[in-house]
Parts: C-alpha cells; sequence; structure tokens
C-alpha cells in the first residue's frame, strides 16, 4: 500500500489519555459505567463509531458518484459493542445507514452493500468482526 496519510496518536490505557500528534485530538480516557468504570472520559469504541460511521459515510459519498446516486442526504450511525467471546474480548458492529425515501428498496441495499466493499473500515474488520448492516 501507498501511504497518502498517516495518523499517529498516543494513549496510555482505558484509564488516561488520547492524544494525536498534531495536537487536534487531546481526549481524557474512562471505563464506561457498563465496564464498571465513571463514565468521565471517552472510551476506545467511542472513537472506533465515530472514525467507522465517518469513514463509510465518506466511502458513500465515492461509490454514490461511481453509481449516479445523490447520497446528500445519507446518515451513518455506527454502534460499536465489546463483549466476551471465545478468547477473552471481542468487538461487534451494528452499521446503521439511514437512506431517504428516494433510496429505499434495490438501489439502496446495492448501495449499501457496495460501501461496504469499498470501505476502509470494513475492509478492516472484515473477517476479523460482526458487521451488521441495517438500512433505515
Amino acid at each position: 500500500m501507498d501511504a497518502l496519510y498517516t495518523a499517529v496518536a498516543t494513549a496510555n490505557g482505558r484509564e488516561g489519555r488520547a492524544v494525536s500528534s498534531d495536537g487536534r485530538i487531546d481526549l481524557a480516557l474512562a471505563m464506561p459505567p457498563a465496564l464498571g468504570g465513571n463514565g468521565a472520559g471517552t472510551n476506545p469504541e467511542q472513537l472506533f463509531a465515530a472514525g467507522y460511521a465517518a469513514c463509510f459515510a465518506s466511502a458513500m459519498s465515492n461509490v454514490g458518484r461511481q453509481m449516479k446516486i445523490d447520497t446528500k442526504d445519507v446518515s451513518v450511525t455506527a454502534e460499536v459493542s465489546i463483549g466476551k467471546d471465545d478468547t477473552g474480548f471481542g468487538l461487534g458492529v451494528v452499521m446503521r445507514v439511514e437512506l431517504p425515501e428516494t433510496l429505499a428498496g434495490e438501489t439502496g441495499r446495492q448501495l449499501v452493500e457496495a460501501t461496504h466493499e469499498f470501505c476502509p473500515y470494513s475492509k478492516a474488520t472484515r473477517g476479523n468482526i460482526e458487521v451488521e448492516l441495517v438500512i433505515e
């Protein structure tokens, strides 16, 4: 792969800070209450959800242009869950794609599936974690 951009961030655990090399991100990290924490900061699952949703929405714009489909009214929400699996802990994602009425049916389904094939985050997770696509 020829890298076009490399993001760099440093964290010191779930109860600490996450800081990007350019200083644009400087966040307190904390375990969510559901995992026994105080919730006084963000957590890796929220950061992953935000990144995946943004990347998927951007990928959908690109795929939409290729398919000659207007995607300006599309909204993407990623729900990232952490839980126990056979090896300790694992992640799961529900990707909720809200489409306008004009993209209901087969066209919208094809757009979402093509986006899932194209999106770099989807490629990175394929075969590693379960990603459920929900069209709303």
